[in-house]
């Protein structure tokens, strides 16, 4: 279950330009970006996450209908080819150019030592025209009239097979039984050791066609991205070239071994299935055409975004995300292009997660093009100049159309640095999926700990403000005395602080939406001489780290706080790194909170003054990701409705980008309780709704607003009069700013 987590807005406020260092580009970086991307490809590579359309038959159809014979220039010459040939042929190997049409490829490759190739094609008008034409000038290069599915050659008397757009060409024939008999003859001819080389534009069935049969039969399969098609700029079909390379083996493999390389020099990264093989070179197309719409045209309305993974590894190490300035923005003519660096730690910000926040980034920054750079977790990045010379050339290739050639690139940041991120802990739970707790530097420079859980990265579960430990504080002290003397050497140095000197600020509630159900609690007249005494008895569904539970156990006078979580991992990682302490006045009931609220209704021998519901939905195809829906059905409204006191308040966290959805929540509350207040959390989608059973009318609503100015100023009062679980904690709450923008709900 695990408390809800705050989530982002679609608007905010328009935030100051961020601080900015511009750096420029190592010299002809620009002028030779190509060039380099290609050198640097073995190192890193661009993985978009969306490609589904490389792997739809018509997609394929409709690009060699359109391209004819020419579709065929794609695969490239020799010159574009040679390197991969060469790592893979020798010179003096006996080849079997499978198909090889009236491509000029062998003559080219006879040209520079390959002396023993055996062209084949079925066309006889091929077979002369290319005879004819090298009588003369190549008289040891032979072309013959051969079904490439039953040749004439005796077993094992190739060491290569090379085809250039064959199997492309013959996949499509007869549902693959041309292209499997192929195949099939070409591992008959090779030795064992042999390879067949094949140049393909890597359609997904001709991929899966023959790197199956060939894992089959426990050859060792390789594939090569290569660089781009010969296309022209107009030509919006720009793909990249992949050279499939299956060795034959003395010994079958009896696990699959199946790697992809970037570039011709690319180190193989080992991929465990085919479907992985598969997916990897649908990214590649799909970048390949992304990057081709990026350097031809602008778009301000949508936000492209691919992912850096190193190669060797396979993790993510950047998330670029492309935005443009809208149509006749005031941009500086010299503004073509910028790299925005988010700070590790600030990834989930609204400015850098959402869409209009980075559209507001962008506008802020004033670029015709701006990418946001966000670094992943679980990496490491040593400083700003060093992350400027590993993206520098990536980024090249997402410049905008009409950039010049020397333009300078600045990279942009918040305070010329990278921000600090440290895992502490990762784990996974059967209900929640994988999670890590890491320590964050907040942009006000405080340190803050939190709860991510990776199925949605982009928000924080639970977050709490890290200080000092009471036990290291005097050797914190004089540790900092001793550091003053020593020379900075690391420009992202971590907080001076260890993990284990620093423990939760219980005062400090970091979601807005926690400040404003406590501050709800002035409803009550929590704090007020009258309630003086009185004991406050709430039940909250969701955990979370704890933050809100403790705060409320920690501050407010006479309370005991029920807590209900289903998922016993929160608890244990709330317990573990949230400094959350379980006692007779905070009890924690593991189960699912829709049972309990069944089960306290049949006991019937309690009631609350307060219930809140906080508690995150899992199923995100719903527009509403606090609560789950059946948390407000109308007869567990009535439930809860039937656990309160007489003077109770019922607060809900919700969450809800479905305006029809809200207004049926909306109804259903209100249809329960007649007095609803609610209170929109700036910048976020959260709202928060403050429940009663109390005055009806709207003029009794009104005057329920007027009187909880003295209410608020009296849980002030309590609140800071409470004492915290730590020496010097104190509550960093303003109850009257939090009920400022309270507004009645009207059904």
């Amino acid at each position: 279950m695990g408390a809800a987590p705050r989530e982002p807005a679609n608007h905010r406020a328009a935030c100051s330009p961020a601080p900015r260092r511009a750096v420029p580009l190592p010299k002809g970086s620009e002028r030779h970006a190509e060039e380099r991307v290609s050198r640097l490809r073995p190192d890193m590579s661009l993985l978009p996450r969306s490609a589904e359309e490389f792997s739809s038959a018509g997609y394929w159809e409709r690009f060699f209908t359109k391209r004819g014979e020419r579709a065929f220039e794609w695969y490239g010459d020799y010159h574009k080819l040679c390197g991969v040939l060469h790592k893979y042929i020798k010179v003096q190997d006996k080849v079997l150019v499978v198909g090889c049409g009236s491509s000029e490829l062998s003559e080219q490759m006879y040209d520079v030592g390959y002396k023993h190739l055996t062209n084949i094609d079925i066309s006889e008008t091929v077979v002369s025209r290319m005879n004819l034409r090298n009588a003369e000038r190549r008289p040891g290069l032979t072309f013959q009239q051969v079904d490439a599915t039953r040749t004439p050659y005796e077993e094992a008397s190739y060491q290569a097979a090379l085809d250039k757009g064959t199997l492309d060409a013959m996949a499509s024939e007869e549902e693959g039984a041309l292209a499997r008999g192929m195949l099939a003859e070409v591992g008959r001819v090779l030795r064992v050791g042999g390879r067949y080389v094949c140049v393909t534009l890597a359609q997904e069935s001709v991929i899966r066609l023959a790197v199956e049969l060939f894992v089959q039969l426990g050859w060792a399969v390789r594939l090569h991205c290569l660089q781009e098609g010969s296309g022209t700029e107009g030509d919006s079909f720009v793909l990249p070239v992949f050279v499939l390379v299956c060795t034959k083996l003395r010994q079958p493999m009896a696990t699959p071994l199946l790697e992809m390389c970037l570039g011709e020099d690319g180190a193989p990264t080992r991929l465990a299935q085919v479907a992985e093989l598969l997916s990897a070179v649908r990214e590649h197309q799909a970048y390949s055409v992304l990057r081709k719409r990026l350097r031809t045209s602008m778009d301000a309305s949508s936000s492209p975004s691919l992912t850096l993974c190193h190669a060797h590894s396979g993790l993510p190490r950047y998330t670029l995300t492309v935005q443009d300035c809208p149509p006749g923005a005031k941009v500086p003519r010299s503004n073509h292009f910028a790299i925005f660096v988010v700070p590790q730690g600030s990834d989930t910000a609204w400015l850098y997660s959402a869409d209009e926040g980075r559209r507001q980034l962008a506008a802020s920054a004033n670029f015709r093009r701006l990418v946001v750079a966000a670094m992943h977790r679980n990496q490491e990045y040593e400083d700003m100049q060093a992350v400027q010379a590993e993206l520098s050339p990536m980024v090249m290739e997402l410049a905008p159309p009409g950039m010049p050639a020397n333009q300078q690139v600045p990279f942009l940041s918040v305070g010329g640095d990278l921000g600090w991120r440290e895992e502490v802990s990762r784990g996974a739970s059967a209900l929640s999926g994988e999670f890590c707790v890491e320590n964050v530097r907040g942009e006000d420079g405080a340190l803050y700990r939190r709860l991510v859980f990776l199925s949605n990265a982009a928000l924080v579960q639970s977050e709490s403000r890290l200080v000092p430990s009471n036990s290291a504080a005097s050797s914190h002290k004089k540790k900092m005395v001793n550091k003053k003397k020593k020379k900075k050497v690391n420009a992202v140095a971590a907080p001076s602080a260890s993990s284990t000197c620093l423990s939760v600020d219980s005062g400090f509630l970091c979601c807005a939406h926690h400040e404003v159900m406590v501050a709800g609690l002035a409803l009550l007249g929590v704090g007020t001489p009258e309630a003086k005494g009185v004991p406050l008895a709430v039940l909250l569904v969701g955990l979370g780290g704890g933050g809100l539970p403790q705060f409320l156990r920690d501050f407010v006078p006479e309370v005991t706080v029920e807590v209900v979580e289903l998922d016993p991992v929160v608890l244990q990682v709330a317990q573990d790194w949230f400094g959350f302490r379980p006692d007779e006045r905070l009890t924690v009931t593991v189960g699912d909170g829709l049972e309990r609220i069944r089960a306290l209704e049949e006991e019937g021998a309690r009631l609350f003054d307060v219930v809140m519901f906080d508690v995150d939905n899992k199923d995100r195809s719903v527009g509403m990701s606090c609560p789950p829906a059946a948390f407000v059905e109308a007869s567990i409204l009535q439930k809860v409705s039937r656990l309160l006191s007489s003077r109770g308040v019922f607060i809900l966290n919700l969450v809800c980008r479905d305006s029809a959805l809200r207004t049926s929540v909306r109804e259903r509350v209100s249809a329960t309780f007649p007095t609803v207040l609610s209170r929109k959390v700036e910048g976020e989608v959260n709202e928060v709704l403050l429940c009663s059973h109390g005055a009806s009318e709207r003029s009794d609503a009104a005057r329920l607003l007027q009187s909880l100015r003295p209410a608020a100023a009296g849980l002030q009062s309590a609140l800071v009069c409470s004492r915290g679980s730590g020496a010097g904690s104190r509550p960093h709450i303003d109850v009257a700013e939090l009920l400022k923008d309270l507004k009645v709900e009207h059904s």
